[in-house]
């Protein structure tokens, strides 16, 4: 995924399907410098990590 991506994720109102890795995520963070994002397995919140943004895939 695109950070600029993640960004509108991030902010939008609705819910947009992400994964990580065939898990299904929510983006609870994204650190532009860095290029992270912080995300926690859905229905898991407190299954929290910072990984690379372009190791998550928006499911269409």
């Amino acid at each position: 995924m695109k950070l600029y991506r993640a960004q509108e994720i991030l902010q939008s109102e609705a819910k947009i399907d992400v994964e990580l890795k065939g898990v299904p995520v929510w983006i609870d963070s994204v650190d532009a410098d860095k290029e992270t994002a912080k995300v926690h397995v859905e229905h898991q919140p407190a299954d929290s990590r910072v990984v690379p943004v372009k190791e998550l895939q928006e499911i269409q």
